[in-house]
Protein backbone atom coordinates (compact mmCIF):
# COMPACT_ATOMS: atom_id res chain seq x y z
CA UNK A 1 0.00 0.00 0.00
CA UNK A 2 2.52 2.06 0.86
CA UNK A 3 5.10 1.33 -2.06
CA UNK A 4 2.37 2.08 -4.24
CA UNK A 5 2.56 5.86 -3.48
CA UNK A 6 5.39 5.80 -5.37
CA UNK A 7 4.22 4.59 -8.83
CA UNK A 8 2.43 7.97 -9.60
CA UNK A 9 3.42 11.24 -8.93
CA UNK A 10 2.84 12.50 -5.23
CA UNK A 11 -0.40 15.16 -4.86
CA UNK A 12 1.59 18.00 -2.30
CA UNK A 13 -0.88 20.09 -0.36
CA UNK A 14 0.61 22.50 2.29
CA UNK A 15 -0.72 24.77 4.29
CA UNK A 16 1.69 27.81 5.60
CA UNK A 17 4.79 26.74 4.72
CA UNK A 18 5.50 28.90 1.95
CA UNK A 19 9.62 27.78 1.84
CA UNK A 20 8.55 24.21 1.77
CA UNK A 21 6.35 24.79 -0.99
CA UNK A 22 9.52 26.50 -2.63
CA UNK A 23 11.99 24.13 -2.72
CA UNK A 24 9.56 21.44 -3.54
CA UNK A 25 8.33 23.60 -6.83
CA UNK A 26 12.03 23.98 -7.46
CA UNK A 27 12.12 20.15 -7.90
CA UNK A 28 9.75 20.45 -10.15
CA UNK A 29 6.74 19.07 -7.85
CA UNK A 30 3.52 20.60 -8.57
CA UNK A 31 2.35 21.86 -5.13
CA UNK A 32 -1.46 23.55 -3.66
CA UNK A 33 -1.15 25.56 -1.10
CA UNK A 34 -3.90 26.08 1.18
CA UNK A 35 -3.93 28.88 3.49
CA UNK A 36 -4.45 28.34 7.03
CA UNK A 37 -4.01 30.49 10.13
CA UNK A 38 -5.45 29.90 13.67
CA UNK A 39 -8.49 31.42 13.94
CA UNK A 40 -8.83 35.18 15.86
CA UNK A 41 -8.97 36.18 19.27
CA UNK A 42 -9.87 34.07 21.28
CA UNK A 43 -12.85 31.99 19.66
CA UNK A 44 -11.81 28.62 18.84
CA UNK A 45 -14.62 27.32 21.44
CA UNK A 46 -17.29 29.26 19.99
CA UNK A 47 -16.61 28.43 17.03
CA UNK A 48 -16.92 24.68 18.07
CA UNK A 49 -20.01 25.30 19.49
CA UNK A 50 -21.34 27.38 16.34
CA UNK A 51 -19.99 24.38 14.26
CA UNK A 52 -21.67 21.59 16.68
CA UNK A 53 -25.12 24.00 16.84
CA UNK A 54 -27.77 21.71 14.49
CA UNK A 55 -29.68 25.38 13.91
CA UNK A 56 -26.62 26.53 12.08
CA UNK A 57 -26.77 25.13 8.43
CA UNK A 58 -30.73 25.64 8.28
CA UNK A 59 -30.52 28.99 10.14
CA UNK A 60 -27.66 30.56 7.89
CA UNK A 61 -29.32 28.75 4.46
CA UNK A 62 -32.63 30.83 5.55
CA UNK A 63 -31.03 33.97 6.66
CA UNK A 64 -29.51 34.30 2.99
CA UNK A 65 -32.50 33.08 1.46
CA UNK A 66 -34.28 36.12 2.90
CA UNK A 67 -31.76 38.63 2.56
CA UNK A 68 -31.44 37.27 -1.41
CA UNK A 69 -35.45 37.43 -1.77
CA UNK A 70 -36.57 40.43 -0.22
CA UNK A 71 -38.00 42.49 -2.70
CA UNK A 72 -37.68 46.56 -1.72
CA UNK A 73 -39.66 49.16 -3.62
CA UNK A 74 -39.80 53.03 -3.20
CA UNK A 75 -43.28 54.27 -2.82
CA UNK A 76 -43.03 57.18 -1.15
CA UNK A 77 -41.18 60.31 0.04
CA UNK A 78 -42.36 61.75 3.28
CA UNK A 79 -41.28 64.13 6.25
CA UNK A 80 -39.18 62.04 8.41
CA UNK A 81 -41.57 63.05 11.90
CA UNK A 82 -44.26 61.52 10.22
CA UNK A 83 -42.76 57.99 8.96
CA UNK A 84 -40.28 58.12 11.67
CA UNK A 85 -41.65 59.52 14.61
CA UNK A 86 -39.05 62.30 15.20
CA UNK A 87 -39.85 65.00 17.07
CA UNK A 88 -37.94 68.37 16.79
CA UNK A 89 -35.07 67.40 19.70
CA UNK A 90 -34.80 63.75 18.38
CA UNK A 91 -31.65 63.42 15.84
CA UNK A 92 -31.12 59.70 14.00
CA UNK A 93 -27.32 59.35 13.41
CA UNK A 94 -25.25 56.63 11.65
CA UNK A 95 -23.49 53.49 13.04
CA UNK A 96 -24.09 52.06 16.61
CA UNK A 97 -25.19 54.52 19.60
CA UNK A 98 -23.02 57.29 20.37
CA UNK A 99 -23.55 60.43 22.86
CA UNK A 100 -22.84 64.07 22.12
CA UNK A 101 -19.48 63.74 24.01
CA UNK A 102 -18.29 61.35 22.11
CA UNK A 103 -19.43 62.22 18.59
CA UNK A 104 -16.79 63.10 15.80
CA UNK A 105 -16.19 66.30 14.73
CA UNK A 106 -18.36 65.22 11.08
CA UNK A 107 -21.52 63.95 13.28
CA UNK A 108 -21.13 67.28 15.72
CA UNK A 109 -20.96 68.92 12.50
CA UNK A 110 -23.66 67.41 10.98
CA UNK A 111 -25.81 67.70 14.27
CA UNK A 112 -25.17 71.26 14.77
CA UNK A 113 -26.24 72.09 10.96
CA UNK A 114 -29.52 69.62 11.51
CA UNK A 115 -30.26 71.78 15.17
CA UNK A 116 -30.10 75.39 13.00
CA UNK A 117 -31.78 73.70 9.92
CA UNK A 118 -34.70 72.70 12.59
CA UNK A 119 -34.84 76.00 14.30
CA UNK A 120 -33.81 74.91 17.57
CA UNK A 121 -30.67 77.44 17.07
CA UNK A 122 -29.96 80.53 14.90
CA UNK A 123 -25.84 80.09 15.16
CA UNK A 124 -23.13 76.98 15.33
CA UNK A 125 -22.03 78.31 18.32
CA UNK A 126 -26.11 78.43 19.95
CA UNK A 127 -26.53 74.86 18.91
CA UNK A 128 -23.48 73.55 20.42
CA UNK A 129 -24.18 74.58 23.67
CA UNK A 130 -27.58 73.19 23.37
CA UNK A 131 -26.01 70.11 22.79
CA UNK A 132 -23.94 70.17 25.21
CA UNK A 133 -26.97 70.87 28.33
CA UNK A 134 -28.11 67.46 26.90
CA UNK A 135 -31.42 69.13 25.50
CA UNK A 136 -31.45 66.89 22.15
CA UNK A 137 -32.04 63.00 22.06
CA UNK A 138 -29.85 60.81 19.72
CA UNK A 139 -30.19 57.30 18.32
CA UNK A 140 -28.95 54.99 15.77
CA UNK A 141 -30.57 55.18 12.40
CA UNK A 142 -30.80 51.55 11.95
CA UNK A 143 -32.78 51.51 15.05
CA UNK A 144 -36.00 53.09 13.21
CA UNK A 145 -35.17 50.86 9.85
CA UNK A 146 -33.45 54.11 8.59
CA UNK A 147 -29.98 54.29 7.03
CA UNK A 148 -27.95 57.27 6.92
CA UNK A 149 -24.66 57.87 4.40
CA UNK A 150 -21.47 59.21 6.39
CA UNK A 151 -22.73 60.88 9.56
CA UNK A 152 -26.46 59.92 8.62
CA UNK A 153 -27.76 63.07 10.41
CA UNK A 154 -31.76 62.76 9.86
CA UNK A 155 -34.01 65.11 11.71
CA UNK A 156 -37.79 65.92 11.97
CA UNK A 157 -38.06 68.53 8.73
CA UNK A 158 -36.41 66.11 6.41
CA UNK A 159 -37.84 64.41 3.37
CA UNK A 160 -37.20 61.01 3.33
CA UNK A 161 -37.35 57.98 0.61
CA UNK A 162 -39.67 55.29 2.14
CA UNK A 163 -39.39 51.67 0.72
CA UNK A 164 -41.69 49.02 1.08
CA UNK A 165 -40.35 45.08 1.42
CA UNK A 166 -43.04 43.46 -0.40
CA UNK A 167 -42.25 39.64 0.08
CA UNK A 168 -41.86 39.80 4.05
CA UNK A 169 -43.53 43.00 4.71
CA UNK A 170 -40.95 45.23 5.75
CA UNK A 171 -39.92 48.93 5.45
CA UNK A 172 -36.86 51.75 5.23
CA UNK A 173 -36.37 54.95 4.82
CA UNK A 174 -33.37 57.50 4.13
CA UNK A 175 -32.86 61.21 3.24
CA UNK A 176 -32.38 62.51 -0.13
CA UNK A 177 -28.36 63.00 -1.22
CA UNK A 178 -27.18 66.34 -0.66
CA UNK A 179 -24.71 66.15 -3.84
CA UNK A 180 -21.19 66.25 -3.30
CA UNK A 181 -18.49 68.97 -1.65
CA UNK A 182 -19.40 70.59 1.79
CA UNK A 183 -22.88 68.55 2.50
CA UNK A 184 -24.34 68.37 6.17
CA UNK A 185 -23.71 64.85 5.66
CA UNK A 186 -19.65 65.26 5.64
CA UNK A 187 -20.80 67.33 8.91
CA UNK A 188 -20.53 71.13 7.13
CA UNK A 189 -22.93 73.47 8.55
CA UNK A 190 -22.54 77.35 6.69
CA UNK A 191 -26.06 79.12 5.07
CA UNK A 192 -25.19 77.31 1.60
CA UNK A 193 -25.62 73.75 3.30
CA UNK A 194 -28.63 74.88 5.36
CA UNK A 195 -30.20 76.55 2.30
CA UNK A 196 -29.77 73.23 0.02
CA UNK A 197 -31.96 71.69 2.98
CA UNK A 198 -34.46 73.72 2.88
CA UNK A 199 -34.64 73.49 -0.90
CA UNK A 200 -34.85 69.76 0.03
CA UNK A 201 -38.02 69.50 1.81
CA UNK A 202 -39.64 72.34 0.09
CA UNK A 203 -38.95 71.77 -3.69
CA UNK A 204 -37.09 68.71 -4.29
CA UNK A 205 -38.86 66.38 -1.73
CA UNK A 206 -42.51 67.48 -2.68
CA UNK A 207 -41.78 67.01 -6.24
CA UNK A 208 -40.47 63.55 -5.64
CA UNK A 209 -43.08 62.59 -3.53
CA UNK A 210 -46.08 63.77 -6.58
CA UNK A 211 -43.72 61.75 -9.13
CA UNK A 212 -43.84 58.56 -7.26
CA UNK A 213 -47.33 58.65 -6.15
CA UNK A 214 -48.35 58.96 -9.91
CA UNK A 215 -46.22 56.51 -11.23
CA UNK A 216 -46.10 53.84 -8.50
CA UNK A 217 -43.97 51.63 -6.67
CA UNK A 218 -40.19 51.33 -8.26
CA UNK A 219 -38.36 48.18 -8.23
CA UNK A 220 -35.07 49.03 -6.36
CA UNK A 221 -33.59 45.38 -7.00
CA UNK A 222 -34.07 45.25 -10.35
CA UNK A 223 -33.14 48.88 -10.98
CA UNK A 224 -29.70 47.96 -8.69
CA UNK A 225 -29.71 44.41 -10.94
CA UNK A 226 -29.52 46.67 -14.06
CA UNK A 227 -27.31 49.49 -12.67
CA UNK A 228 -24.21 46.69 -12.44
CA UNK A 229 -24.63 45.48 -15.98
CA UNK A 230 -23.88 49.47 -16.46
CA UNK A 231 -20.47 49.28 -14.70
CA UNK A 232 -21.74 50.53 -11.05
CA UNK A 233 -21.06 48.94 -7.77
CA UNK A 234 -24.25 50.54 -5.67
CA UNK A 235 -22.01 52.54 -3.28
CA UNK A 236 -19.64 55.26 -4.72
CA UNK A 237 -20.29 54.31 -7.98
CA UNK A 238 -24.34 55.51 -8.88
CA UNK A 239 -23.93 56.66 -12.45
CA UNK A 240 -25.99 54.55 -14.14
CA UNK A 241 -28.36 53.65 -11.48
CA UNK A 242 -29.01 57.56 -11.00
CA UNK A 243 -29.57 57.70 -14.88
CA UNK A 244 -31.99 54.74 -14.67
CA UNK A 245 -34.06 56.25 -12.19
CA UNK A 246 -34.60 59.57 -13.57
CA UNK A 247 -35.12 57.87 -17.17
CA UNK A 248 -37.97 55.61 -14.75
CA UNK A 249 -39.86 58.48 -13.64
CA UNK A 250 -39.17 61.21 -16.19
CA UNK A 251 -42.80 60.77 -17.96
CA UNK A 252 -44.35 60.89 -14.59
CA UNK A 253 -41.93 63.55 -13.22
CA UNK A 254 -43.19 66.45 -16.24
CA UNK A 255 -46.85 65.41 -15.59
CA UNK A 256 -47.26 66.15 -11.96
CA UNK A 257 -48.77 69.42 -10.65
CA UNK A 258 -46.29 71.39 -10.07
CA UNK A 259 -44.40 74.67 -11.02
CA UNK A 260 -42.31 74.10 -14.29
CA UNK A 261 -39.22 75.83 -12.77
CA UNK A 262 -39.58 73.41 -9.75
CA UNK A 263 -39.61 70.26 -12.09
CA UNK A 264 -36.82 71.34 -13.74
CA UNK A 265 -34.93 72.39 -11.25
CA UNK A 266 -35.54 69.01 -10.14
CA UNK A 267 -34.62 67.08 -12.69
CA UNK A 268 -31.59 69.40 -12.77
CA UNK A 269 -30.36 68.15 -9.69
CA UNK A 270 -30.53 64.60 -9.95
CA UNK A 271 -28.95 64.14 -13.12
CA UNK A 272 -26.13 66.34 -11.92
CA UNK A 273 -25.64 64.17 -8.85
CA UNK A 274 -23.98 60.89 -9.39
CA UNK A 275 -24.18 59.40 -6.23
CA UNK A 276 -28.19 60.00 -6.17
CA UNK A 277 -29.21 56.71 -6.31
CA UNK A 278 -27.23 56.13 -3.32
CA UNK A 279 -29.63 56.86 -0.74
CA UNK A 280 -32.13 54.92 -2.75
CA UNK A 281 -29.15 51.42 -2.49
CA UNK A 282 -28.73 52.11 0.98
CA UNK A 283 -32.47 51.63 1.87
CA UNK A 284 -33.86 48.90 -0.43
CA UNK A 285 -30.47 47.34 1.15
CA UNK A 286 -31.48 47.78 4.82
CA UNK A 287 -35.00 46.45 3.73
CA UNK A 288 -33.28 43.37 2.37
CA UNK A 289 -30.81 42.34 5.07
CA UNK A 290 -33.75 43.73 8.10
CA UNK A 291 -35.28 40.32 6.33
CA UNK A 292 -33.03 38.32 7.81
CA UNK A 293 -32.47 39.60 11.02
CA UNK A 294 -34.05 37.09 13.56
CA UNK A 295 -33.12 33.61 12.18
CA UNK A 296 -32.53 30.85 15.50
CA UNK A 297 -28.79 29.89 14.84
CA UNK A 298 -27.74 32.17 11.72
CA UNK A 299 -24.23 33.76 12.48
CA UNK A 300 -24.52 36.09 8.83
CA UNK A 301 -24.63 39.66 9.15
CA UNK A 302 -27.44 41.97 9.06
CA UNK A 303 -25.97 45.20 9.63
CA UNK A 304 -22.10 46.91 9.53
CA UNK A 305 -22.23 50.80 10.29
CA UNK A 306 -19.71 53.64 11.82
CA UNK A 307 -20.57 56.61 13.65
CA UNK A 308 -17.16 58.16 13.14
CA UNK A 309 -15.86 56.89 16.55
CA UNK A 310 -16.61 53.08 16.68
CA UNK A 311 -17.32 50.31 13.80
CA UNK A 312 -20.51 48.18 14.76
CA UNK A 313 -21.92 45.29 13.28
CA UNK A 314 -25.39 43.00 14.11
CA UNK A 315 -26.21 39.43 13.36
CA UNK A 316 -29.12 37.87 12.87
CA UNK A 317 -29.14 35.15 15.24
CA UNK A 318 -27.96 37.93 18.06
CA UNK A 319 -30.73 40.47 17.78
CA UNK A 320 -30.09 44.01 18.12
CA UNK A 321 -26.92 43.66 20.02
CA UNK A 322 -24.12 45.69 18.95
CA UNK A 323 -20.18 44.38 18.33
CA UNK A 324 -17.99 47.91 18.30
CA UNK A 325 -14.31 48.63 18.13
CA UNK A 326 -12.45 51.44 17.59
CA UNK A 327 -13.25 53.27 14.02
CA UNK A 328 -10.28 53.35 11.38
CA UNK A 329 -9.32 56.05 8.95
CA UNK A 330 -9.39 54.41 5.13
CA UNK A 331 -6.27 54.75 3.16
CA UNK A 332 -7.57 56.08 -0.41
CA UNK A 333 -6.95 59.43 -2.72
CA UNK A 334 -7.55 63.08 -1.13
CA UNK A 335 -9.22 66.06 -2.82
CA UNK A 336 -6.37 68.83 -3.21
CA UNK A 337 -5.65 70.51 0.14
CA UNK A 338 -5.88 67.43 2.07
CA UNK A 339 -4.02 64.19 3.57
CA UNK A 340 -4.60 61.85 5.76
CA UNK A 341 -3.97 64.33 8.83
CA UNK A 342 -7.35 65.71 7.97
CA UNK A 343 -9.80 62.34 8.14
CA UNK A 344 -11.81 61.67 10.10
CA UNK A 345 -11.71 57.85 11.27
CA UNK A 346 -14.68 55.70 8.95
CA UNK A 347 -18.05 56.87 9.05
CA UNK A 348 -21.60 56.19 8.03
CA UNK A 349 -24.68 53.63 7.38
CA UNK A 350 -23.70 53.21 3.60
CA UNK A 351 -21.71 49.69 4.36
CA UNK A 352 -25.42 48.40 3.94
CA UNK A 353 -24.22 47.51 0.28
CA UNK A 354 -21.49 45.74 1.33
CA UNK A 355 -23.38 43.66 3.95
CA UNK A 356 -25.97 42.72 0.62
CA UNK A 357 -23.18 41.99 -1.48
CA UNK A 358 -22.97 45.44 -2.96
CA UNK A 359 -20.06 48.52 -2.92
CA UNK A 360 -16.66 46.64 -2.22
CA UNK A 361 -18.15 42.99 -2.88
CA UNK A 362 -19.26 44.23 -6.33
CA UNK A 363 -16.16 46.52 -7.20
CA UNK A 364 -15.27 43.83 -10.07
CA UNK A 365 -18.56 44.96 -12.17
CA UNK A 366 -17.24 48.95 -11.69
CA UNK A 367 -13.90 48.74 -12.85
CA UNK A 368 -13.59 52.28 -12.96
CA UNK A 369 -14.14 52.52 -9.31
CA UNK A 370 -10.58 52.44 -9.05
CA UNK A 371 -10.00 55.89 -9.79
CA UNK A 372 -12.52 57.42 -7.19
CA UNK A 373 -10.86 55.43 -4.21
CA UNK A 374 -7.69 53.94 -5.67
CA UNK A 375 -5.89 51.29 -7.10
CA UNK A 376 -6.42 49.46 -10.00
CA UNK A 377 -8.69 47.55 -12.16
CA UNK A 378 -6.64 44.35 -11.12
CA UNK A 379 -7.42 45.24 -7.39
CA UNK A 380 -11.16 45.57 -8.19
CA UNK A 381 -11.22 42.34 -9.39
CA UNK A 382 -9.27 40.45 -6.53
CA UNK A 383 -11.39 42.25 -3.84
CA UNK A 384 -14.70 40.79 -4.99
CA UNK A 385 -12.98 37.36 -5.83
CA UNK A 386 -11.68 37.39 -2.26
CA UNK A 387 -14.94 37.90 -0.58
CA UNK A 388 -16.29 34.83 -1.92
CA UNK A 389 -14.37 33.12 1.20
CA UNK A 390 -16.36 34.61 3.87
CA UNK A 391 -19.71 34.91 2.39
CA UNK A 392 -22.63 32.53 2.76
CA UNK A 393 -24.26 32.73 -1.13
CA UNK A 394 -24.21 34.44 -4.43
CA UNK A 395 -26.78 37.36 -5.40
CA UNK A 396 -28.78 35.52 -7.83
CA UNK A 397 -30.13 38.76 -9.32
CA UNK A 398 -26.59 41.48 -8.54
CA UNK A 399 -24.48 39.82 -11.17
CA UNK A 400 -20.68 40.36 -12.52
CA UNK A 401 -20.61 40.74 -16.32
CA UNK A 402 -16.49 40.42 -16.11
CA UNK A 403 -16.47 37.05 -13.63
CA UNK A 404 -19.25 35.25 -16.01
CA UNK A 405 -22.12 36.98 -14.46
CA UNK A 406 -21.71 35.33 -11.21
CA UNK A 407 -23.68 36.47 -8.51
CA UNK A 408 -22.25 39.06 -6.50
CA UNK A 409 -20.71 37.56 -2.77
CA UNK A 410 -23.30 37.74 -0.48
CA UNK A 411 -24.12 37.31 3.26
CA UNK A 412 -21.21 37.85 5.55
CA UNK A 413 -20.31 35.22 8.27
CA UNK A 414 -18.62 36.42 11.06
CA UNK A 415 -17.60 32.88 11.47
CA UNK A 416 -15.85 32.74 7.82
CA UNK A 417 -13.98 35.98 8.67
CA UNK A 418 -12.62 34.63 12.19
CA UNK A 419 -11.57 31.70 10.94
CA UNK A 420 -9.86 32.84 7.71
CA UNK A 421 -8.53 36.28 8.76
CA UNK A 422 -10.16 37.77 5.66
CA UNK A 423 -12.16 40.95 6.58
CA UNK A 424 -14.36 42.39 4.48
CA UNK A 425 -13.69 44.90 2.35
CA UNK A 426 -15.20 48.87 1.83
CA UNK A 427 -15.19 51.90 -0.51
CA UNK A 428 -15.88 54.79 0.86
CA UNK A 429 -15.84 58.53 1.20
CA UNK A 430 -13.28 60.08 3.56
CA UNK A 431 -14.97 63.08 5.96
CA UNK A 432 -12.73 65.70 7.41
CA UNK A 433 -12.21 65.50 10.91
CA UNK A 434 -12.70 68.91 11.79
CA UNK A 435 -16.40 70.02 12.08
CA UNK A 436 -17.53 71.96 9.30
CA UNK A 437 -14.58 71.01 6.94
CA UNK A 438 -16.79 68.30 4.42
CA UNK A 439 -15.75 65.92 2.66
CA UNK A 440 -11.41 65.57 1.81
CA UNK A 441 -11.32 61.94 -0.50
CA UNK A 442 -12.50 58.79 -0.63
CA UNK A 443 -10.88 55.36 -0.25
CA UNK A 444 -10.71 51.51 0.34
CA UNK A 445 -11.65 50.31 4.58
CA UNK A 446 -11.38 47.24 6.39
CA UNK A 447 -13.59 46.82 9.72
CA UNK A 448 -11.39 46.26 13.20
CA UNK A 449 -11.34 42.14 13.09
CA UNK A 450 -12.51 42.30 17.47
CA UNK A 451 -16.21 42.99 16.52
CA UNK A 452 -16.03 39.34 14.33
CA UNK A 453 -14.44 37.84 17.07
CA UNK A 454 -16.69 39.72 19.65
CA UNK A 455 -19.95 38.46 17.87
CA UNK A 456 -18.91 34.76 17.53
CA UNK A 457 -18.37 34.55 20.90
CA UNK A 458 -22.10 35.93 21.72
CA UNK A 459 -22.92 33.61 18.88
CA UNK A 460 -21.56 30.75 20.33
CA UNK A 461 -22.61 31.76 24.11
CA UNK A 462 -26.23 31.15 22.17
CA UNK A 463 -25.48 28.01 20.53
CA UNK A 464 -27.97 25.12 21.08
CA UNK A 465 -26.14 22.36 23.02
CA UNK A 466 -25.09 18.64 21.39
CA UNK A 467 -28.05 16.83 22.31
Amino acid sequence: MIGSLLDEPPAVVTAGLGLFDGALAAQGVTVTPVRWQPPAGDSRDALAGIAADPRTPDGNAEAARRLTAARPFLVDVARAAAVLGLQPAEFLHAGPPVEWSDACGPLRGALLGAMVYEGLATTVEEAGRLAESGAISLAPCHSRRAVGPMAGVISASMPVFVLSEEEFGGAAYCTLNEGLGKVLRYGAYDEQVIERLRWLERVLGPVLRDCVRRHGPVDMKSLIAQALQMGDEGHNRNRAGTSLFLRDIAADLIEIDAPTSQIAAAARFVNGNDHFLLNLVMPAGKACADAARGVPGSTMLVAMARNGTEFGIQTSGTGDAWFTAPATVPEGLYLSGFGPEDANPDIGDSTITETVGLGGFAMAAAPAIVRFVGGDVGDAVSHTLAMYEITLTEHPMYQVPVLGFRGTPTGIDPTLVVRSGVLPIVNTGIAGRVPGVGQVGAGLVTPPMPVFVDAVNALGARAAPVA
